[in-house]
């Protein structure tokens, strides 16, 4: 029981391994007029599902640390400063160039993204003390499908098996998916040994023409935005929560 005055406990690291991004978003005003002009918003925030969900972890107020490699250049370094003052602990490369994604938002809200990865997937040479203190190892399939950062990303999840750091994947989305093949993909996944799979409704669909969910992971929670999600367990009966 701690005594008053007494320090708390601090929460559990997480470690993400990701992209880190420059992210250039155009909120188009109308339809696009194409090979003319469309009056749009344009604004530029840090990007990357790896660095957002660190990012996320600290705002929900845990401890994160973000793993990868952003471009030696200005916004690569500028990425990282925003990042750590997000309170996220950053392990990071600089080499190479930074990548940027060009979100085109549309006014009925859907996003198109053209995507160039720069630097984060060249991301080689892993260091286990990447792991030193964490809790959680969380990995993106966009980590897993594209060399070099591919197998740097399973090398640490191989070290976070032999450490008991629990191992969380992310099927990132459909495209990613459907790009790398539905088997192959579900096989990448199901090779991490995960003990969680997050996965949406729309890429729950397109893993299970391959088998049930429920053999790629120790337990997958299928997220449905802001209704239930359902979780689903090896042995076990479905479990549906808000």
């Amino acid at each position: 029981m701690q005594t008053k005055g007494a320090e708390r406990t601090k929460p559990q690291m997480i470690g993400v391994i990701g992209d880190l991004v420059d992210d250039v978003v155009v909120r188009l005003g109308g339809p696009m007029n194409v090979a003319s002009d469309t009056t749009s918003v344009i604004h530029r925030r840090r990007g990357g599902s790896g660095a957002n969900v660190a990012a996320a972890v600290v705002l929900a107020g845990g401890a994160s640390r973000f793993i990868g490699q952003v471009g030696d250049d200005q916004a690569g370094h500028a990425l990282v400063a925003t990042l750590r003052q997000s309170g996220v602990e950053t392990f990071v490369r600089t080499r190479g160039r930074t990548g940027t994604v060009v979100v085109l938002l549309a006014e009925n809200g859907e996003r198109t993204m053209l995507t160039d990865r720069g630097a984060c997937a060249d991301l080689t040479d892993p260091d286990p003390s990447w792991l030193d203190g964490l809790a959680a190892l969380h990995v993106p399939l966009y980590s897993l499908i594209t060399e070099p950062m591919a197998t740097t990303a399973a090398t640490l999840v191989g070290w976070a098996h032999d450490r008991g750091v629990i191992v969380t994947v992310d099927a990132s989305s459909v495209g990613a998916i459907a790009a790398h093949g539905v088997s192959a993909a579900a096989e990448l996944i199901r090779a991490q040994a995960a003990d969680v799979l997050f996965c949406n409704a729309d890429e729950a669909a397109s893993l299970e023409p391959v088998g049930p969910l429920e053999g790629l992971a120790a337990s997958v929670i299928v997220k449905r935005g802001a209704g239930a999600a359902t979780i689903l367990r090896t042995h076990t009966d479905d479990e549906t929560v808000a």
